[in-house]
């Protein structure tokens, strides 16, 4: 088993610094993946989704606030982007190559996860079976990202390391974490 904590660093110069802190945890044991964020601080500066009754696959949802992963498998080009929003609703995409052959991942007809919400906190949790598109003995790189869309338009980009001129959470050599 594989366990890990880091904390996410945002994008250098992305405007006004919001208060806030981000930490995540990671684990696979055995092939059953696990990934808690933590949000802590200013909250009310930031556009967060109202739980939905019916959480569901959308599309876009890195246009608001939304905790994101990438998964790839070593010495493989191909990799899969998931997206978790703190409204429940949820996605995960497929990529054959750096941002090319983008298609919906359908191994996965629902991702349940859990999202608590305090007055000055909000973390989520996933917890999921990776024998639906990674193999047992399949060791995996991963980037963990989040999107944070403040109250005033901001979109602000946080990883776990920035390797380009520009946020770009697609970038293989971010794929730091090795589980």
């Amino acid at each position: 088993m594989s366990n890990q904590s880091f904390s996410l660093q945002p994008f250098p110069g992305i405007g006004q610094l919001l208060n806030i802190e981000i930490a995540a945890k990671i684990a696979r044991n055995p092939n059953k993946l696990t990934i808690e964020y933590t949000l802590i601080g200013n909250i009310k500066e930031i556009v967060i989704g109202s739980p939905s009754p019916t959480p569901s696959r959308k599309h876009q949802l890195w246009e608001d606030t939304c905790f994101e992963f990438f998964l790839g498998m070593q010495n493989s080009p191909s990799y899969w982007e998931f997206n978790l929003s703190p409204s429940g609703d949820w996605n995960v995409y497929h990529f054959d190559d750096y941002r090319q052959g983008m298609q919906e991942e359908t191994a996965f007809s629902a991702l349940p996860f859990i999202v608590q919400q305090q007055e000055d906190s909000l973390q989520l949790t996933l917890e999921f079976n990776l024998n639906k598109i990674i193999p047992l003995e399949q060791a995996l790189e991963v980037a963990i990202t989040t999107v944070i869309k403040r109250r005033d338009g901001e979109v602000t980009y946080w990883a776990l390391i920035h390797q380009g001129a520009e946020a770009d959470f697609h970038r293989r050599d971010s794929f730091i974490l090795q589980i």
